[in-house]
């Protein structure tokens, strides 16, 4: 059975993620949901308000010592450091996470897209790459999975700017601001240049799609008791892509996250047939001639 807190903490996370793993196989679902509940966990440390630093160093020394041998009696640590063993996942992959995790600490801006792409190499690809251990895809797989995660978490950082920029953040690489003379995401700046934050959001939205397209080559690894709930997520979010580039402003005006009964019947339709590829819920990726409406916030 899934430890009661590691349910609870993943639940309270994204919902995205959380009711579409409903759906893996029983005998997998508890490991997904021991990997969620342990990056969600140092994920609250460094995301409250006020951010709670210390809480996430001493998260971290507990994992350190439990990948030593200790039992530190924190279910959500001693859980993962279990899976970790039981699936080989390589060391530098959560010691990348981590770093990302204290990158949110002791780091506020971005000056290019490599440095962009390295946090989200330790944020959201090696998570991609332990997912592939859970469902034991063949290594071929795991460039496919690590931009799934590359990708997913791009749309993150468009979906959340108003949100980071209350954090104090700023994960686009400044260089991409400047390219299209923007100063900053302030909610004041960019609602007197809407062309101008429109086009910044569409090139960002044109390379999540870049991300995506390749990170989908790698569905025919997925068997299809897997592919149900990792297509489910990825729709959802080509979903949200798509009601941002719809409307660029809307990430300053509401948190755009689909309603379960959409990722339920999402899942439904993938029960039916996972590898249909008729249904196209984030038309964007496939059509880049729509021009975005501006509504103001």
């Amino acid at each position: 059975m899934i430890n009661k807190k590691i349910f609870s903490i993943f639940q309270q996370g994204s919902k995205t993620y959380f009711y579409s793993s409903l759906f893996f196989p029983t005998y997998t679902k508890k490991d997904v949901f021991t990997l969620y509940g342990f990056v969600r966990k140092a994920d609250n440390y460094v995301d409250s308000i006020p951010q709670d630093a210390n809480g996430f160093y001493e998260f971290k020394n507990k994992y350190y010592r439990a990948l030593n041998g200790e039992i530190t009696d924190d279910i959500v640590i001693d859980s993962f450091v279990d899976l970790s063993t039981r699936k080989n996942f390589d060391k530098k992959w959560v010691d990348a996470f981590l770093n990302s995790m204290e990158m949110d600490i002791t780091k506020t801006r971005y000056q290019t897209l490599d440095e962009t792409i390295d946090y989200i190499y330790g944020s959201a690809e090696v998570i991609g790459l332990m997912m592939a251990k859970i469902m034991n895809l063949p290594e071929e797989s795991y460039d496919c999975a690590k931009y799934l995660g590359r990708a997913m978490q791009y749309i993150n950082f468009i979906r959340d700017i108003s949100e980071d920029i209350r954090l104090g953040r700023i994960y686009f690489p400044s260089t991409e601001l400047e390219k299209h003379g923007l100063l900053n995401l302030d909610y004041e700046t960019v609602k007197n240049q809407p062309e101008k934050f429109s086009a910044f959001i569409q090139e960002q939205l044109s390379r999540y799609c870049e991300w995506q397209n390749k990170a989908e080559e790698g569905y025919r690894y997925i068997p299809k008791r897997y592919l149900v709930s990792i297509k489910t997520a990825s729709e959802m979010y080509k979903w949200t892509a798509e009601q941002i580039y719809k409307n660029p402003l809307i990430v300053y005006g509401l948190k755009v996250k689909p309603r379960i009964f959409k990722i339920l019947s999402t899942t439904i339709m993938n029960i039916i047939d996972p590898r249909s590829t008729k249904r196209n819920p984030g038309f964007i990726c496939d059509n880049t001639n729509i021009v975005p409406q501006i509504e103001e916030y």
